[in-house]
């Protein structure tokens, strides 16, 4: 379980010295990965393991195998995004290269947090999460 903990955090990549860009959607699709991030969100807070294993992208299905590794991974590792006391939701941004949902969080501990979702566009149109860093929101530029 370690070893894919690491893998998902070299997939998102470690925090940019580099200040975020502005990305250049369309509010349709800035609206749809607000959604699916959002949907997420409340999948966790229902313990709906199936439902929130169905947002991510099928990179991030393969390397876990299953909504039970998923979701046991989520729990362990990522507390403020499994149970925040508060979500706002920021921009969309380019992080190198990457279109990124930037939320702002409130941990289970009450310290800030900022979640940045990477997200992966689907042939069919639809958007996915293809990973998550926590990170304190003072340490990622805008």
């Amino acid at each position: 379980m370690r070893a894919l903990l690491v893998t998902l955090l070299l997939l998102v990549g470690l925090a940019s010295a580099r200040a975020d860009e502005p990305a250049n959607l369309p509010q349709a699709d800035r609206d749809a990965i607000a959604a699916v991030v959002g949907q997420q969100l409340e999948a966790f807070k229902r313990d709906d393991a199936a439902a929130a294993y169905g947002f991510a992208s099928p990179g991030i299905q393969h390397m876990f195998g299953d909504a039970a590794n998923f979701m046991a991974m989520v729990q362990h590792s990522f507390a403020p995004v499994y149970r925040p006391r508060s979500v706002h939701m920021g921009e969309v941004v380019m992080r190198d290269g990457l279109l990124v949902q930037r939320v702002e969080l409130v941990g289970p501990d009450g310290r800030d947090e900022l979640a940045l979702y990477t997200m992966e566009k689907q042939p069919d149109g639809t958007w996915r999460i293809d990973g998550c860093q926590l990170t304190k929101p003072d340490t990622v530029g805008t």
